[in-house]
């Protein structure tokens, strides 16, 4: 398209385009570059098994480990082999009968065995249940802390997506600025004698040229 060609709208155009770039350019709002802080309020994460191991007492351990004795399959092989020769050397009679049936020493046996196992087992399993509510309230906090930090996130991303949509307004403002300043250049250059208008065409076409020699 020839720069001098005539366009339409003349004296009128001009008054727009005027209006547009006199209009006052909307500056950006500085503390729109500021991102909110995030900050954690809630207590620190502990590791539950630390924990319960800093605190565990004497007895606590004894009744972990009589619990973990008592409900392991060793302990069963061991007791039933027991159970099953006191039977038969009872009830065989090989040597001297020392409990005869219906073997009262050894229901009396394991009424003790029973008696002393079922209070550690109890207090193991307290001490279990107790850190399994440390833990749940571990998780929570987790959760929390988590939510948090994703509602933080998510106030970053509105926040960047409000400032994109604001540069890119300035943006299409500014383009419209130069838009309205380029339609008035060609309005001055038409009104400009021929001679005048080729001579700084010219000019511009040698400037463009040598602007790439410049950057190599």
């Amino acid at each position: 398209m020839d720069i001098i060609s005539k366009t339409d709208g003349g004296n009128t155009t001009i008054e727009k385009h005027k209006q547009i770039i006199n209009t006052p350019f909307p500056r950006l709002d500085a503390t729109q570059w500021h991102f909110p802080k995030f900050a954690h309020k809630h207590s620190p994460i502990i590791n539950v098994n630390e924990a319960q191991s800093e605190n565990l007492t004497r007895g606590a351990k004894i009744a972990d480990a009589v619990a973990a004795t008592v409900g392991s399959w060793p302990f069963i092989i061991i007791q039933s082999i027991i159970l099953l020769a006191w039977i038969i050397l009872n009830v065989v009679g090989w040597i001297k009968a020392w409990d005869p049936y219906p073997f009262i020493l050894l229901n009396l046996a394991l009424s003790f065995q029973a008696a002393y196992a079922a209070p550690f087992v109890m207090m193991s399993q307290n001490r279990q249940a107790q850190k399994d509510r440390l833990t749940a309230e571990n998780d929570y906090l987790t959760d929390c802390k988590g939510e948090a930090e994703l509602r933080n996130v998510m106030e970053h991303l509105d926040h960047q997506d409000h400032m994109i949509i604001e540069l890119l307004q300035h943006i299409e403002t500014q383009h419209e600025r130069i838009e309205a300043l380029h339609q008035i250049i060609i309005q001055r250059m038409e009104q400009m004698p021929s001679e005048v208008v080729k001579t700084t065409l010219t000019d511009i076409e040698q400037i463009q040229q040598a602007a790439p020699d410049q950057q190599q």
